[in-house]
């Protein structure tokens, strides 16, 4: 199949079951029939497309007669595609982007749409693809950036200006792949030579992480044998902040998929226990083949609902509380996230505040409780937290790496993207001094 039509497929499946972008385009990858060069055009314009989607459809709402929101979803995917390769791959001539639009319209059956999709693309490339920006602040950075007026709004008030425009950058461009190594199966030198095809360089930052050019790792043999897996690096920076030893207990409340048990189980030198929970039971496996994969047998899995105190589990040295929570930090890896509706993350401080006084109840006198999010929303973050500690006199902050120095000496560090090109994070720790 046609990698463009396979996109077109893909962004309509997306609108219509509301799936989200990474899960959907890999399983659908994997079940075609498709050269690899087509996979990769197709990749590139699912991506492409739904992350400049609000520029995308700026220029249509200037060249379409019609209103964006009442153009066949289909069609409309398809003018998405086309503008998308005009703008923004150069590699791909405009009359080739135009002809293989007009054809689209005949292989997904909307061939009567033909003359209109030809229209609008040459109407944009007889403007100089001109993309049409309004005069007042917000709404430009909104069209120019590919961000809702809610984010844009978001960042402005807690962040400024430059850091918004930082943010917003870094948000169009793909995310970096990179992995952890298994300090327990392999070597640094064993991991660089295994992985040297794949551009393997280290992390100026962070031990044992390292960034990758892509392909297919999964089919890897350092993969199959352990020696690393797949974490974004705020998510090592993480477990790091846990600072589990060995023979410890840990307890991580909301672990599926279970890359950060794994990553702490591995500080643990593979000793002690961690029990790591997950509220929907068909995730939990997820959790048990990533820790068996590792070859880490102190990684127990089991359901478990994190607001909801269970007195059978033991009082933990460390707890990891990773809350479910908007991921606007992520939104480079799921770009639908732009297109959510901001009301509802309206409920999700009292969730997450729920799972953190949940969660310091199996933190044992002297131990560590760290609170992370993959968000930059102060709502979900210190503002959790403050209450948190305002209620809870026996927990005191704790430098979150005092080793690392600067920001890192602080007890709630706020993670943008450009400081260490990872997801946005937080992260806060505290330590029980007393009984509650």
């Amino acid at each position: 199949m046609q990698g463009r039509k396979f996109a077109v497929q893909l962004l309509d499946q997306t609108e219509q079951a509301g799936s989200y972008s990474n899960l959907l385009l890999d399983h659908a990858l994997h079940q075609v029939e498709m050269e690899q060069k087509e996979k990769n055009l197709c990749t590139v314009l699912f991506y492409g497309v739904l992350t400049r989607r609000i520029t995308l459809d700026a220029i249509l709402k200037k060249y379409s007669k019609k209103p964006v929101a009442k153009l066949d979803p289909t069609v409309r995917n398809i003018l998405h595609i086309g503008l998308y390769q005009l703008l923004y791959l150069d590699h791909i001539p405009d009359r080739a982007a135009v002809d293989e639009s007009v054809k689209l319209t005949k292989q997904c059956r909307k061939a009567s749409a033909s003359g209109f999709v030809n229209a609008v693309l040459r109407s944009f490339l007889r403007d100089e693809k001109q993309i049409p920006l309004p005069k007042q602040k917000k709404q430009a950075i909104s069209i120019q950036y590919a961000a809702p007026l809610w984010l844009v709004d978001l960042l402005l008030k807690q962040y400024g200006e430059t850091e918004t425009i930082a943010f917003l950058e870094n948000a169009l461009q793909p995310a970096p792949l990179t992995i952890r190594r298994n300090p327990l199966l392999a070597t640094e030198e064993q991991l660089l030579e295994a992985l040297q095809e794949h551009q393997i360089q280290k992390h100026p930052l962070v031990p044992d992480a390292y960034f990758l050019k892509g392909g297919n790792l999964r089919n890897h043999p350092a993969f199959q044998k352990g020696w690393f897996h797949v974490q974004d690096a705020a998510s090592q920076i993480c477990c790091r902040a846990v600072g589990a030893k060995p023979e410890e207990t840990v307890l991580d409340v909301c672990a599926a998929p279970g890359g950060k048990t794994c990553t702490i189980a591995e500080y643990m030198q593979g000793t002690g226990q961690i029990l790591a929970f997950e509220l929907q039971p068909k995730r939990v496996p997820l959790i048990t083949k990533a820790a068996e994969r590792l070859h880490l047998p102190n990684v127990t899995a089991q359901q478990g609902d994190a607001s909801v105190y269970n007195s059978a589990l033991p009082q933990a040295d460390r707890v990891l509380c990773d809350v479910p929570c908007s991921g606007i930090g992520v939104i480079r890896r799921k770009p639908e996230i732009r297109y959510k509706n901001p009301e509802s993350f309206a409920d999700l401080p009292a969730i997450q505040a729920a799972i953190l006084e949940t969660a310091s109840r199996y933190v044992k006198v002297g131990g560590t409780l760290l609170y992370s999010t993959c968000t930059i929303r102060q709502e979900e973050n210190a503002d959790v937290v403050t209450a948190f500690l305002a209620k809870h006199s026996e927990f005191v902050p704790q430098p979150i790496l005092p080793e690392w120095g600067g920001k890192w000496a602080e007890s709630m560090v706020t993670l943008l993207p450009s400081d260490c090109n990872s997801d946005g994070f937080f992260l806060a720790k505290l330590q029980r001094v007393q009984e509650g």
